[in-house]
């Protein structure tokens, strides 16, 4: 992969979303009808996806941009189920008996917060009110830390054959300065615990950017974590928003790696993992060969969503849980983030929905073109012409002219009938996609910078 100079940088490195959506988070609003945002549901038809937020985790990671409730209470999860339970209650009236799940995802917060007799409690209440389709895809997120082979074992019997868990960095200066410790020997235990109960995928998680760390740094702990032999990494820029997180204050005052060593460390980490087997999949993630993920994109059925990419086209995506966000064809919604609110909602038999945002036509398009982008790295334009009913090179005109000097600096490739995503453009994909967002001035200094 080519390395890219500071000029590119400094000219790049600007504010922009990560395109987990489109309109992003920003663009959601309460000024919204809550009927019409939950109506959507009763229209769709195809599978589902479904999502549980586990908030609750005993400590806070100092880099975390997670919506969590801090609690050593572990007494706080039985009422907290009893809240999902009647949450998924309220809102089966708005899907059709005859629709199937083909996903379920549980995040946080950390869902081994919850005992094993919970997270069997937590399937019950699931498969009593949902079927799956034999090959579907459930996946947890785990925290080593708080492990053990009973959680496993629970989370198995309920059906999840897949699991993700953060390690950031082995280097303890780093785990220090993040707040989360985490020995090498929890990562191999929670990984051969896994491996013993069958689990069909093991992703982790990598964060660079963080204090203290440098090139040779983070080339150690690729090194280790390779070993493991994960199917998938998912390998984030640290967002540093301290006037979003303020717990993150508290890295300001450690050394944070300027962005060109954040960008040296991007395009080592991409080199190393691409020549041990692992392929670009996207943004942020990397598969092995045979990954479902890496034959998606090969396949073009690639997404991306708020669960970053996925395999499952089309599948209506319904949140439960404090913050949790549900997505169908026109339509993103949102639960109320705190657990006081959340519970006074679903006390007064109200589905707890905070805001939300209905999809024009326009958002429509233009979302196709971004997720085009994020997912498959090209575009063909008579191929989206066709799919959305347009001339996209008569309606992306100016967007097309703007991209020319993303071309000049060999980021992107723009033909008469496509525009791709050169090696080098991938490190600077959110900034082509930014050329297609209408709604991207007016909240810009929001979001994390791209590099």
């Amino acid at each position: 992969m080519l390395k890219p100079d500071i000029k590119l940088i400094q000219k790049y490195n600007q504010p922009g979303p990560r395109y987990t959506s489109y309109p992003t988070a920003l663009s959601f609003t309460e000024e919204i009808d809550k009927e019409a945002l939950l109506a959507d549901s009763k229209n769709e038809t195809g599978p589902l996806s479904l999502y549980f937020h586990i908030p609750f985790c005993e400590s806070l990671c100092w880099f975390c941009g997670c919506t969590t409730v801090i609690t050593t209470d572990h007494d706080r999860s039985n009422a907290y189920l009893d809240l999902l339970e009647k949450e998924v209650k309220l809102f089966q009236p708005f899907l059709h008996p005859d629709r199937k799940a083909v996903q379920l995802h549980f995040g946080g917060g950390t869902p081994n917060f919850l005992e094993p007799d919970l997270i069997r409690r937590l399937g019950r209440i699931i498969h009593d009110h949902f079927d799956f389709e034999p090959d579907s895809e459930l996946s947890v997120e785990l925290d080593p830390r708080r492990l053990t082979g009973d959680h496993i074992k629970a989370f198995a019997e309920m059906g999840v054959n897949r699991a993700s868990f953060g390690v950031q960095d082995v280097n303890p200066v780093v785990q220090k300065a993040i707040h989360r410790i985490q020995p090498t020997e929890l990562n191999l235990q929670a990984i051969e615990w896994l491996r013993d109960e069958g689990f069909q995928s093991i992703n982790l998680d990598l964060i660079y950017g963080l204090p203290h760390q440098s090139v040779e740094s983070f080339s150690d702990t690729l090194d280790e974590v390779i070993s493991y032999d994960p199917d998938r990494f998912a390998v984030f820029s640290y967002a540093h928003v301290p006037s979003i997180k303020p717990a993150q204050k508290i890295l300001a005052r450690s050394i944070l790696p300027p962005a060109e060593t954040k960008l040296e460390i991007l395009t080592m980490l991409t080199e190393k993992l691409t020549s041990n087997g692992y392929v670009y999949v996207g943004m942020d993630h990397f598969a092995k060969e045979d990954d479902e993920l890496t034959l998606a994109q090969r396949n073009k059925t690639l997404q991306r969503n708020f669960q970053g990419y996925s395999t499952k086209a089309d599948a209506e995506i319904c949140g439960f849980g404090m913050s949790s966000v549900s997505q169908t064809s026109h339509v993103y919604r949102q639960n109320y983030k705190t657990v006081d609110i959340y519970s006074e909602s679903l006390a007064e038999d109200r589905l707890p929905v905070q805001r939300g945002y209905i999809l024009s036509p326009e958002d429509l398009t233009r979302r196709e073109v971004i997720m085009k982008l994020m997912c498959h790295l090209s575009l063909n334009f008579e191929e989206v012409s066709q799919k959305l009913n347009i001339d996209f090179t008569q309606k992306f005109s100016r967007e097309l002219a703007a991209l020319r000097a993303m071309e000049e600096d060999e980021l992107v490739e723009i033909t008469s009938e496509n525009l791709s995503i050169t090696e080098l453009g991938r490190l600077f994909i959110r900034n082509v996609a930014m050329h297609f967002d209408a709604y991207l001035q007016e909240k810009e200094t929001r979001f994390s910078r791209t590099i």
